[in-house]
Order: C-alpha cells, then sequence, then structure tokens
C-alpha cells in the first residue's frame, strides 16, 4: 500500500471548531506577529498557488483540479464519485523543498489518504499519511521532503460520494530551477457542425460547444470538418455559428475533407466564415506560439503540394520553443472507419526529425490516444503521440480494426479534448458531453 520511503508518524493540526481557548490563542499569536513582524516573513512561502494540476477524475468540467490551487475558496476539484482510489497532483515548476502542506476539504472528504512528493511525478515517495480523517481543514507542518511533484492520494472516502478540496496548499523552499512560466488550457475537436441545432434533440454540437465555453481555455483548436456536409458559408452561419462560434475569436481552425465540397468552391465557404483567422499568415496552414509550445495548424487537403512541405520545414527551423504540436484533419493513424491514411506520413516524417510531441487530428468520428510512436508505428520513447478527436458533433463511427499501439478508444460518446500545457510537459482528459471524464491520458514530458 505505501509507495517509496518509510511512513513519517506525523499528526495534521485539525480545525474543527473554535473555543475560548483556540480564541485566545489567536490573539496571542496576532499580537506577537504584530510586535514582531519579521517572524511572519520568515514562514516559507506558498509554492502551489495557480501551478498546473492533474487528477485522476473530475466530477464536472467545472470541478477540475486547477480549482484547488487558484487561492479561491469557493471553488473546488471534485472527483468522480463512489471510486476508490483517487488523486490529486501539482507541478510546483521546479524541485522544491516541502515544509507544510494545508488541506481544505469540502463534505465530501478522505477517511484515509496520503501525501507525497516526486521529482519526476512517476516514483512517488511518503511524506505523510492519514488514516481517521474526518473532514475540515488538515494542516501537515513539520515536513520534509524534496520534488518538483506533489500530491493527495485518497484510499478511503469519508462519505459515499468522491473525494473533494477546496484547497490544496503547499509551502516550502523553492529550488532553483527555473520555475513554469507558462501553462494553459486549450480545447480541441474535430468533425463538429452537423446540420441540426439545438432544438433537435440528437444534435450533439451545442452540447459540445456549452462544455467547451464551460472549460474556458486558453483558446480553441478544431482538425477539420468544423461544418457539414458541404460547407457552405449558409451552413457556417446557419449551424456552426450558433454553438461554436460563441467563441470564434478564440478558434484557430483548419480546413477538412468537408470544407473542399463547397459548390461555390474549395473552403470558399470556410474562408469567408473565419476570414483572417484561418488564414492569418495568408495560407490555408499557419503557426504561432503559446508559452513554451510551438503550435502548427496545417491542411491536410494539400499534403502533395510541395509548398506546404517547404513551408513547415522552415517554420520548424525557425522554432525556438522546446515543445511542438502539430494538428490536422486526416490521421496517420487510426482504428476508426477510415483508418490509416498514409497522406499524412512525409509530414510525420518531417515532424520526428524535429522531434515534435504531439499531433491531433479527426476526420474519424471516434476518440483514440496512442502510445508515442515513429513514422512507421513503431512505439519508440522519443515517438510523437496522436491523438484522434473527431467527436465534436458529427455522427459517430464505430471502432474497426484497433492499429498497433492504440491505447485507448471511445465510440459513441460525443465530447471534447481538455489539453492541459506547461513549460516541459502536456496531458489531457477526454470530457464528455455529461461533465464526465472518459479517459485521462499520462502525463507527457516534451522532447
Amino acid at each position: 500500500m505505501h509507495p517509496n520511503g518509510s511512513a513519517l508518524l506525523l499528526t495534521p493540526t485539525r480545525r474543527r471548531t473554535v473555543g475560548v481557548v483556540v480564541a485566545a490563542v489567536l490573539v496571542l499569536i496576532g499580537g506577537l506577529l504584530l510586535a514582531y513582524p519579521e517572524r511572519a516573513a520568515a514562514a516559507d512561502p506558498l509554492i502551489s498557488r495557480g501551478r498546473a494540476a492533474t487528477s485522476s477524475s473530475d466530477e464536472g468540467s467545472g470541478l477540475g483540479p486547477q480549482n484547488a490551487f487558484d487561492g479561491d475558496p469557493a471553488t473546488r476539484w471534485a472527483s468522480a464519485e463512489g471510486k476508490d482510489p483517487q488523486w490529486l497532483s501539482v507541478d510546483l515548476g521546479a524541485r522544491a523543498e516541502v515544509t507544510r502542506v494545508k488541506l481544505s476539504w469540502e463534505d465530501a472528504y478522505a477517511k484515509a489518504y496520503r501525501i507525497e512528493i516526486s521529482a519526476d511525478g512517476t516514483n512517488w515517495t511518503r511524506l505523510a499519511e492519514e488514516t481517521a480523517g474526518n473532514g475540515g481543514t488538515d494542516d501537515w507542518a513539520s515536513l520534509s521532503g524534496k520534488g518538483r511533484h506533489l500530491r493527495v492520494y485518497g484510499t478511503a472516502r469519508g462519505t459515499a460520494y468522491g473525494y473533494s478540496l477546496h484547497e490544496v496548499e503547499v509551502y516550502g523552499t523553492p529550488g532553483s530551477e527555473p520555475p513554469q512560466t507558462g501553462a494553459f488550457t486549450v480545447v480541441a475537436a474535430g468533425d463538429i457542425a452537423a446540420q441540426c441545432t439545438a432544438s433537435d434533440s440528437d444534435c450533439a454540437h451545442p452540447r459540445t460547444a456549452t462544455l467547451a465555453q464551460k472549460i474556458n481555455p486558453k483558446f480553441y483548436l478544431t482538425m477539420g470538418d468544423n461544418q457539414y456536409d458541404d460547407a457552405r458559408i449558409a451552413d457556417f452561419r446557419a449551424y456552426y455559428d450558433k454553438t461554436w462560434g460563441a467563441f470564434k475569436d478564440k478558434t484557430r481552425p483548419v480546413p477538412g475533407n468537408h470544407e473542399t465540397y463547397d459548390p461555390a468552391g474549395a473552403l470558399a465557404g470556410y474562408k469567408a466564415y473565419f476570414g483572417a483567422i484561418a488564414y492569418p499568415q495568408g495560407k490555408t496552414y499557419y503557426s504561432y506560439d503559446e508559452g513554451n509550445w510551438h503550435f502548427i495548424a496545417l491542411d491536410s487537403n494539400s499534403f502533395d503540394k510541395s509548398a506546404q512541405t517547404d513551408w513547415l520545414k522552415a517554420d520548424l527551423a525557425k522554432n525556438s520553443k522546446a515543445c511542438i504540436a502539430a494538428y490536422w484533419h486526416h490521421p496517420l493513424y487510426s482504428s476508426g472507419g477510415h483508418g490509416n491514411d498514409p497522406v499524412s506520413r512525409p509530414i510525420w516524417k518531417i515532424l520526428y526529425g524535429a522531434k515534435a510531441d504531439l499531433v491531433l487530428n479527426g476526420h474519424d468520428h471516434h476518440y483514440e490516444r496512442f502510445a508515442p510512436q515513429n513514422p512507421d508505428g513503431k512505439a519508440v520513447a522519443d515517438g510523437i503521440t496522436e491523438i484522434v478527436g473527431g467527436m465534436g458533433g458529427a455522427e459517430p463511427y464505430p471502432i474497426e480494426e484497433v492499429q498497433p499501439n492504440s491505447q485507448k478508444r471511445i465510440s459513441g460518446e460525443y465530447g471534447v479534448l481538455k489539453m492541459d500545457f506547461t513549460d516541459s510537459g502536456y496531458s489531457w482528459n477526454y470530457v464528455g458531453t455529461d461533465g464526465e471524464t472518459k479517459d485521462t491520458s499520462p502525463k507527457y514530458t516534451c522532447h
């Protein structure tokens, strides 16, 4: 039951009721701090506020792990109900010496849990353990541990619900490594707006749009086939614009094959609707930076044109960011109805040579994640992680032939990718329109 390291016989300071004695002590302490302000300044600083957070599950899109580190006591993280174990983790941005952890539980508390620390987010050492928790506030002082990642690992719920924390505060001495400064969240989906509206109970893209907007990311990615069936400008205005159009100014789209079917001309409606948003550099492909990441938006309808591949090579040669993500419509690998599409292989070879980390695609209407692999489909440590995320609203496709290195597949449940990026890595959740997390990825480090 225990991770690496020996258990420490520590007991948290609990706050359950406020009596005369407690009040007197607080007054005394306050007086001492006023008389000797240097003593307050000498306390170890809070080092977890606003840091990138992940969790084993979320009860809903508004109850994500970042809520436990935002400094707002009105927000909270909540895990899926009725399941053990569950965990909540924070990346402190650099190796730090942790001396204190304060937990503010919601009504759904942990009866038993561990506080653990890790250098790499994979191998954990126990700092403290609770076996008879009863909620409220647990203040673990006099801890001693070094690492970059800290997590609360719940092993037994105190109620029939899940685990829920308003705040987790980690105090200590930051290390000498540069802290994470560029953490951000992105929502991604492909194959989005069918020719239906919210008045139709079977219409899915209004629900994925509502979910995407609730997550409120830094920006949105679309992986093509934004509008069905022929992507005319009239259809964009009648369907896509009524839902995903609510955050068009924060969207970075790419076209799919359905955008080429427009009777007015290939990509005519797509270009008329998105305008400069889809053509920021005057082409159907473009790139941009966010934090320590370089994003490349590509048009897989024209992968056979040398102009795009030449541009891609030049763009990568100029890149100064440590992490690289690319996205387009047609996936090189897929277990869905369309299957593998070799048109993407030359692009994969270029990206793999540049040590790219992540590729996002649509086209097949299901969710799928692959283990890191090279352009030839061999699982390798320095490979590219591919995600198929074509569940934005178009009719789902079944899984037909499971491909090598496919780790998870979900068909029939609409949703979006909630992507969490840091200066040195990434992870994601696939969130369904019911607000439930359907899949949680491993935590990856950039090449």
